[in-house]
């Protein structure tokens, strides 16, 4: 070894692992966006942390979908400057121009080093790459903590979020997410099949299938044979479910399909609900229930007949759960309009839902409609609706009691002997209720995070379940 070799092999030796902080904000699909960097910032030997403290630089995944969504965002890059001084900012907020055109972000906050909009690894990486050099040959590093074709997750090992699809050819007036993530682009079928059986393979028991449109999956694409396992499969959703479904039943794992908007290809997913093949729950964002509010959110999916359809998929798969988010104010909503929204509530059953309070978001067409309601008319529908959407709610969860479910655990200190918290086939991780587990009646009896546990409900507390392991 000559001289320069030894200086060489001691400054790599001693040379300190480049370390990143990150920080994810926004939805499931933002959370999906950062999985990405992070493996790859894995790959190429970077150190990754939660925390702003001891980081070479930071990077911010931001939101801009709603006010206080910007706002946090903004404030998280201000603390971000303030504590660390270096920081890359990406997502949906890096996409938005402020009112004279310019970049929102770099408005704010002109001192960030760079700023690119959602699923951009790519451009991330170069910027990290500019301002904190590649530690070592990506070639031999190994991405520890990872599921092979499913790179790194954010999430408990468990349960992971599976993205099909990025952006969305809908319009709809209340929304900006196509100014900031473009038009739908569906991911090949092979690929993300082999992702879901990577995942399966590495121990995770819940698959949720997330984009921004999960039932336009392969429109763009005008549904084209792809191939998985040596056999056609079509980039459909009805094919993809099915072969998620599929793929999953030897692991004894769920599969939960999100943001599934009501067309009329749904009715031929629920029979796979009702055999069992994927979770008999749909959340479906209908936003509101009368025909003339759709047209002016510009909805994709006519809404008069929303409830004859929840009936029938109700009849052929009876313990089918519907999650749904609303808006309630919207410009120019009259009192009647909101009362066919409660009425709808009540009739339709809606087991799980959540309701935004309009808001006018800069770059929304809603704005310009007539009939802008005050902002305090707007919380108060809001508080109508959700009084309402309670009512339904626990009515159905005191429905439950008596009744032996599957409970996927979450939380179980001392392997279940003081009991844990889990959730049935009807709750989503983070938007839903949850199943408190007592302490088993069997001394044997011992559960741990990501075990299936078979429960009786004993009681409906709130939004929760209380049950007693069997």
């Amino acid at each position: 070894m000559n001289s320069h070799a030894h200086e060489a092999a001691a400054t790599s030796a001693t040379a300190k692992t480049p370390k990143v902080g990150f920080v994810s904000l926004g939805c499931p699909k933002a959370l999906t966006d950062s999985e990405l960097i992070l493996t790859q910032l894995s790959a190429e030997g970077y150190q990754t942390s939660k925390t702003f403290e001891g980081a070479d630089l930071v990077i911010v995944n931001t939101c801009g979908f709603i006010d206080d969504a910007v706002k946090e965002s903004l404030d998280t890059i201000g603390e971000a400057l303030a504590e660390n001084g270096k920081v890359i900012v990406t997502g949906c907020l890096g996409a938005r121009a402020d009112d004279g055109g310019g970049n929102l972000v770099k408005g704010v906050h002109p001192s960030v080093l760079a700023v690119t909009g959602p699923h951009a690894t790519q451009e991330v990486m170069e910027a990290v790459h500019t301002h904190l050099p590649k530690p070592h040959d990506p070639f031999l590093d190994l991405v520890p903590g990872a599921f092979g074709e499913a790179g790194i997750k954010l999430t408990p090992r468990h349960y992971a979020y599976l993205k099909i699809s990025e952006g969305c050819n809908h319009r709809c007036t209340f929304c900006i997410i196509p100014s900031m993530r473009g038009d739908l682009v569906s991911r090949p079928v092979g690929d993300v099949l082999k992702e879901a059986k990577a995942l399966f393979e590495g121990g995770v028991k819940e698959l949720l299938v997330i984009s921004q449109d999960t039932s336009a999956y392969g429109v763009d694409v005008k549904y084209r044979t792809g191939f998985w396992d040596g056999k056609p499969v079509k980039t459909r959703t009805l094919e993809l479910v099915r072969t998620l479904g599929e793929i999953a039943a030897p692991y004894g794992a769920w599969v939960r399909l999100h943001y599934v908007y009501p067309y009329p290809s749904l009715d031929e997913i629920i029979p796979l609900m009702a055999e069992g093949l994927v979770l008999p729950y749909l959340d479906v964002p209908f936003q509101h229930s009368h025909p003339d509010v759709l047209k002016r959110m510009k909805r994709p999916a006519s809404g008069e007949k929303n409830l004859e359809r929840i009936q029938r998929w109700r009849a052929m798969c009876p313990d089918l759960v519907i999650r749904s988010t609303f808006i309630a104010g919207f410009p120019g909503e009259t009192e009647e309009e909101f009362q066919h929204l409660l009425d709808f509530m009540r009739e339709a059953q809606i087991d799980r839902a959540g309701c935004f309070a309009y808001s006018d978001v800069h770059g929304a067409d809603a704005n310009q409609l007539p009939g802008m309601l005050p902002q305090a008319e707007r919380e108060a529908r809001r508080a109508r609706f959700m009084a309402v959407a309670e009512e339904v709610s626990t009515t159905k969860l005191r429905s439950r009691v008596g009744a032996t479910m599957q409970v996927l655990v979450d939380h179980a200190p001392a392997m279940g002997r003081k009991g844990g918290r889990g959730r049935s086939y009807a709750d989503a991780p983070e938007i839903d209720g949850v199943v408190h587990l007592l302490p088993p009646e069997k001394i044997s009896k011992q559960f741990k995070v990501g075990d299936f546990v078979r429960a009786r409900i004993v009681q409906a507390q709130g939004h929760d379940l209380v049950a007693q392991p069997l």
